[in-house]
């Protein structure tokens, strides 16, 4: 055994047998969490130079070590992880001098509604807003007409407004 994560709540310790487990919903998963925020492949744990390392899958609901969202992240004896809302500390014996740097993440690789939550990572909807000119946005929202059934164009001899220079909302 590698270690193992303790829930925070209370319950059975899980057991880290492998080098490599994949952590998720699905029953192939190495260790099944059953709950229904948890994804069908929601993170995988790696054991690398003698320190774990958690990577999130692409999950609805991320992870968290201790409280801070992250998609990469290495782990420490008696760090705190969360699995979408479920908190697992970790437990075990480090062998290597010390886990390899991480590069410092890109601040501009996700969006602060991503950073947030708010937002789901690859949905096309979100990027494809996200990316296009507010016209395109504008253009491609469902549009209204107006009945303005017998309206006319007025012209005025008012000097200070040019007609010709006015948006008219009938057309």
């Amino acid at each position: 055994m590698f270690g193992e994560l303790n829930p925070c709540g209370g319950g059975d310790p899980i057991p880290l047998q492998k080098q490599w487990l994949v952590v998720g919903r699905q029953p192939s998963c190495d260790i099944t969490l059953r709950f229904p925020n948890v994804s069908s492949r929601h993170c995988e744990l790696r054991l690398m130079n003698g320190y774990w390392h958690v990577r999130d899958l692409g999950s609805r609901n991320g992870i968290k070590v201790n409280g801070i969202r992250c998609d990469a992240h290495w782990l420490m004896p008696g760090d705190v992880i969360s699995v979408s809302k479920h908190r697992y500390e970790v437990n075990y014996s480090p062998s290597g001098e010390a886990p390899p740097v991480e590069a410092e993440p890109d601040p501009l690789s996700m969006s602060l509604l991503e950073k947030a939550g708010l937002s789901r990572r690859g949905n096309p909807d979100a990027a494809r807003l996200s990316k296009s000119s507010p016209d395109a946005r504008r253009e491609s929202a469902p549009r209204h007409s107006l009945d303005t059934g017998n309206a006319r164009r007025v012209d005025d001899d008012d000097e200070e407004l040019d007609d010709d220079k006015l948006i008219w909302l009938d057309k």
